[in-house]
């Protein structure tokens, strides 16, 4: 079976660990719940069917009875609480714990490079400007930053950056490596609604801080239906691509700059505002 560390919800965990028990022994849900110290026979059965939660006290429960000790045991006390969380300040806080658990310990979470990547602004705009200022110190790299960053936090992303294969240091020179982050689990996405919100305030502010000849922003309201925004979601992926392929063909960069394409409703449909 996987470690826990490879998981980022609890319930398909327990679940896993009572199909592997399963498999080699006569191992019942009663048994499970019972070693957990429950007394509905069916409670664990329930709660990884999603129809109930664990406690935090029953995580512990639970936990000790998978065998579960130390640092792995802590892993999924923090794993449930990521899961229940009800705020993205919550799970990010709860998934931090998780990463942090994990990098103590020296094992890997699946995606957490890409969720360290994506939580923030400072990682992709240093990969783009660490490149093009050979011999520049951190403290260089941090005054070009418009956004505030310090000496440190860019020496952090630039180490980070070459420990996952994001940047080549040749020297005190970088170099963009040939490779991308991607991830498919729910902290990747709650990453990546960090860095849009992030880039979203930035968009805002820039409207007074850099004049229109250095920013430029446009906007359309209208009526469309689903088959339409359909459409303009294809029509904005080709966008997108052809923009990145301009900037793949550059002969040089002079700033590091942040395209934002957003797409959301104005209106609630039909059926939703005759229900308000």
């Amino acid at each position: 079976m996987k470690s826990v560390t490879e998981y980022e919800d609890y319930r398909i965990y327990m679940q896993d660990f009572y199909n592997e028990r399963k498999r080699i022994s006569s191992f019942s849900w009663r048994e499970f719940t019972r070693a957990s110290g429950f007394t509905s026979p069916t409670y664990l059965k329930l709660v990884c069917e999603g129809k109930t939660r664990l406690s935090p006290q029953g995580a512990e429960k639970v936990g000790m009875a998978m065998e579960l000790a130390g640092f792995e045991l802590e892993y999924f006390k923090s794993m449930v609480t990521y899961c229940h969380a009800k705020t993205d300040q919550e799970r990010k806080i709860a998934y931090e714990a998780m990463l942090e658990l994990a990098s103590n310990n020296k094992v890997k979470i699946v995606d957490g490079d890409a969720f360290k990547y994506f939580q923030s602004w400072v990682h992709p705009v240093v990969r783009e400007l660490a490149p093009v200022m050979p011999g520049a110190t951190p403290s260089d790299i941090a005054r070009r930053c418009c956004q505030g960053v310090s000496a440190a936090e860019v020496r952090e992303s630039l180490e980070f950056m070459v420990r996952v294969g994001l940047l080549k240091k040749n020297g005190d020179t970088y170099e963009q490596a040939d490779k991308h982050l991607k991830g498919l689990t729910s902290a990747v996405s709650l990453a990546l609604r960090y860095m849009h919100r992030e880039m979203a305030h930035f968009a805002e502010e820039s409207i007074n801080r850099f004049a229109p000849s250095e920013r430029n922003f446009t906007g359309l309201t209208m009526g469309i239906s689903a088959e339409d925004y359909n459409k303009i979601l294809q029509e904005l992926d080709v966008c997108r691509k052809k923009v990145a392929q301009i900037a793949l063909n550059s002969h040089g960069t002079e700033r590091v700059y942040r395209l934002n394409l957003q797409l959301f409703p104005l209106t609630w449909k039909e059926d939703k505002s005759n229900a308000q």
